[in-house]
């Protein structure tokens, strides 16, 4: 198997080098930090120039640094001040007070700093006060289509888009090859680690079984409009007397792990976010398939609504879900610099009344922004209906909008 590049990462770290910024890699635990991480060391240590300081987190021979003045020894012992010191730190959340080193280092003129995590807390911590906002976070994301079909080595067919629906994104899942049933304990294993060491651990839970009954619940309700009253409701009636406040303080140690991402609900014609009631996708699909059980049968508008989603993202979009009067449109991506698409998404359109289902939301909207219907719909590449694109799921996850 040829080493998968995933050279958007890479670009987007060396473009901010030199600049007097420190670099966050953050994203759920086993998406691939830890493996851009080490290109990148492998890359420098080329330049004679560069003394690459490494410290990964993860491993069992890094176990002794514990504290900030660990990893403060750490660097200092191995720092070579005639070189361009590079300190690259994998899951540096596990390391107590690290922002402390961080800024001491962030001074330096000789150094650049590289970090990973696996807690969005760690941006809103003392790092971002201490730092003054000079960091630049780089959101990794489980495989795309087009780097599952490079690491598996799978031509862009139908069965390869199949294969990406039911396995998901998981780098290390090359390990096991595409075996259902050992893919399953692999994304398992991952869900199970990401659980303890980012959620409860982190987190302190003690009604463990709750939060696995919660993040079932999610995976069952993928893409569906929920809120936490809602959740404590269904809850109860299961035998599980829990509060909305807990509901949503469990929901956010989700999203903070990287395990989930809540996305608000727009107002179309009021042109305002919406304060309750969110929908919520799983950052890899196929820990999602794997928690929800069963086969993708009866739940394929679930896991191709949480495809188009993360793509979205990957595609620079920011997302919301989009309310209009009683209707729903599924995603209104907005770019930085203003441009918005609508997006629906859908299964199959086979029959008039889900095409009017879909494209009818659609055409409700009174604005000229570009409106997409994305489906596995057969015979579809890319249509146009009336001024709505109707886009194939291959041709979007392999060429965007």
């Amino acid at each position: 198997m040829n080493a998968l590049i995933r050279q958007t990462y890479l670009d987007s770290i060396e473009k901010y080098l030199g600049k007097n910024i420190i670099i966050i890699l953050t994203g759920q635990r086993r998406v691939g930090k830890s493996y851009i991480l080490r290109l990148l060391r492998d890359k420098i240590k080329t330049d004679e120039q560069i003394n690459a300081i490494f410290i990964d987190k993860e491993k069992k021979e890094f176990d002794y640094i514990k504290t900030y003045q660990d990893l403060n020894s750490f660097i200092d012992e191995r720092r070579d001040k005639r070189k361009r010191n590079f300190i690259l730190v994998d899951e540096i959340q596990e390391i107590e007070e690290f922002e402390k080193s961080v800024r001491s280092y962030y001074e330096e003129p000789d150094i650049e700093i590289i970090i990973t995590g696996s807690n969005s807390n760690m941006l809103s911590s003392d790092l971002s006060t201490r730092i003054g906002g000079r960091y630049k976070e780089v959101y990794v994301q489980a495989l795309s289509y087009n780097e599952f079909m490079q690491f598996h080595q799978l031509p862009d067919l139908d069965d390869t888009l199949s294969k990406y629906i039911l396995f998901g994104g998981l780098p290390g899942l090359v390990k096991m090859g595409l075996d259902e049933q050992d893919a399953l304990e692999y994304q398992t294993d991952v869900y199970h680690t990401v659980l303890l060491k980012d959620v409860i651990m982190r987190n302190q839970i003690r009604n463990v079984p709750f939060l696995e009954n919660l993040v079932r619940f999610l995976a069952d309700n993928t893409g569906k409009i929920i809120s936490a009253n809602s959740i404590a409701k269904y809850m109860k009636s299961q035998g599980e007397n829990v509060t909305s406040t807990i509901v949503t303080n469990y929901l956010k140690y989700f999203c903070d792990a990287y395990v989930t991402h809540k996305v608000n609900r727009y107002d179309i014609h009021g042109k305002k976010l919406f304060e309750s009631n969110d929908k919520y996708f799983f950052e890899d699909h196929g820990i999602r398939n794997a928690l929800a059980g069963g086969t993708r049968e009866g739940d394929i508008e679930k896991v191709i609504e949480n495809i188009i989603y993360n793509h979205l993202i990957r595609l620079g979009y920011e997302v919301t879900v989009g309310q209009l009067q009683s209707s729903e449109v599924d995603f209104v991506c907005t770019k930085p610099d203003g441009r918005r698409v609508y997006v629906q998404a859908s299964y199959i359109i086979a029959d008039d009344y889900t095409r009017e289902r879909e494209f009818g939301n659609l055409r409700a909207i009174k604005d000229n922004y570009p409106k997409y219907v994305i489906s596995m719909t057969p015979l579809v590449t890319r249509n146009d209906d009336n001024g709505i694109t109707h886009l194939h799921l291959r041709k979007f996850l392999t060429e965007g909008l």
